[in-house]
């Protein structure tokens, strides 16, 4: 299939990050990266992922942001209306990388380093 574009959004020092931008360009496709650090976390792409993908994906719970979180805010992120502030107030707090698979048949979204699904475009 072909994507008219691929916007990968993460964090330019993530290991998996890294790793996913290596995979795509050696495999020929072409993608704007969106560096949360410098550009945010956009709050329409934020509530895109979580209808598409759903909360328990979208946050990171093994990352470092997570175990620096209080466990009773820990305990706050149940669902995802209430994962989304924590998110937009951390965007470190979202597993990456999120890619943004447009073409003319809609976007899709995909949560980490998948390369096996990658492949299947």
């Amino acid at each position: 299939m072909k994507y008219s574009t691929i916007t990968v959004y993460g964090i330019p020092n993530c290991d998996t990050v890294k790793k996913a931008r290596t995979w795509l360009t050696d495999h020929g496709f072409d993608y704007v990266f969106h560096d949360f650090k410098k550009q945010g976390l956009p709050e329409k792409a934020l509530n895109d992922w979580l209808k598409a993908a759903g909360w328990e994906t979208v946050v990171n719970r093994k990352g470092t942001s997570w175990r620096k979180l209080s466990a009773e805010d820990q305990a706050q992120v149940s669902s995802a209306a209430s994962a989304r502030p924590y998110l937009l107030a951390n965007p470190s707090l979202v597993k990456r990388p999120v890619i943004e698979w447009q073409s003319s048949s809609g976007t899709e979204i995909t949560v980490g380093f998948q390369p096996e699904q990658w492949l299947a475009r």
